[in-house]
């Protein structure tokens, strides 16, 4: 159908949120775009920078989880499409507050859900952007869209949880949603708590980058402009009710990930890596590998376009542009150093 107006959640002008949003009204003037995000704790003003005079963006400071707020948008624009972000992604943050992450992640969907579902507009689509994490840990099986879920910390569990609201609604009602589940997703303007920033910024700091137990643990990573041309082409080609991983081969080790940024940020020799990391305790229950398939959606014609060694080369060198993008968010520097030596492989 004929799309006029979406909605995109996030959360601290989410990371991958403000990459969807900037492509989405650029690429779309035709589009009305309108942003729903609470400015939480990892935000930056800047990220939506480029487009926030853009008469086709609406931004809506507001809580996913405040229903009068979600009802009074679907009762006022005719929403068409819904891109679901908004969630907090922490691991190790789950363990401390598993509430909060109850309340966003499964609340707040469960609030949209009803909200857009009672709308007097019909959606035409409502995407969940959900995690690779859901499925738990592998060590030699890759996941596909029927793979049983098995989440292995609070946060995939509040996902999971989520999924299945939202599958519920398509099950009872046919409303037409889809799932995805992606890989880490990384590359300029990420906040300082995820792997890759934390270690660019301990480096700049002339801190070393401190990397948790022996064990070889590894990540898929996926460039976020990847991740939004996947988002794009499941809005445009696929099919209601089903799940789609989005992923990539680039399935890197945490410990070569360490090595690769100290030689591009330090420029020193193999022989002076090693003086750039520190080991560090182990943190609770840290999954070893998410490997996932991704031939669903390459059938719809989606293809990974960045290499690992291009998307690395343009996020170093974005975070050696903007060493001071993080600096007026609402946390102090203060803060987010002593947040960076509580280390985190996510």
């Amino acid at each position: 159908g004929y799309i006029q107006t979406g909605l995109v959640t996030s959360r601290g002008h989410g990371y991958y949120g403000s990459h969807l949003v900037c492509s989405l009204v650029c690429t779309h003037p035709d589009w009305r775009i309108i942003n729903l995000d609470n400015l939480d704790y990892c935000c930056s003003p800047k990220s939506l920078q480029s487009v926030e005079d853009r008469a086709n963006y609406t931004f809506i400071r507001g809580d996913v989880c405040n229903s009068r707020l979600v009802n009074h948008i679907f009762n006022t624009e005719s929403i068409d499409v819904i891109f679901h972000l908004a969630a907090r992604t922490h691991v190790e943050t789950s363990f401390e507050s598993p509430s909060s992450f109850r309340r966003v992640n499964i609340d707040g969907t469960r609030v949209l859900l009803g909200a857009a579902h009672e709308a007097r507009h019909r959606p035409q689509c409502f995407i969940y952007v959900s995690t690779d994490e859901v499925y738990g840990a592998s060590l030699d099986e890759v996941f596909d869209e029927s793979s049983p879920v098995r989440p292995s910390n609070p946060y995939s569990a509040t996902k999971a949880a989520a999924e299945y609201l939202v599958r519920s609604y398509w099950d009872k009602y046919k409303f037409p949603i889809i799932i995805t589940r992606s890989n880490n997703i990384y590359g300029p303007r990420q906040y300082t708590e995820k792997v890759i920033p934390r270690f660019l910024t301990l480096l700049q700091m002339n801190k070393k980058c401190t990397i948790q137990g022996t064990l070889p643990k590894s990540r898929h990573f996926l460039f976020v402009d990847d991740a939004v041309s996947a988002f794009l082409l499941v809005l445009e080609k696929g099919t209601v009710g089903e799940i789609y991983n989005i992923g990539t081969g680039s399935e890197i080790p945490i410990m070569q990930l360490a090595r690769e940024l100290v030689k591009m940020v330090k420029n020193v020799p193999d022989s002076e890596v090693n003086d750039w990391l520190e080991f560090v305790p182990d943190r609770p229950r840290v999954d070893l590998r998410y490997p996932i398939s991704c031939e669903k959606l390459q059938q719809l014609g989606w293809r990974a376009q960045v290499s690992w060694a291009e998307g690395i080369r343009q996020t170093v060198k974005w975070y050696q542009d903007n060493p001071d993008f993080w600096s007026d968010t609402s946390e102090d520097q203060g803060q987010i150093r002593g947040k960076l030596q509580k280390a985190t492989n996510k």
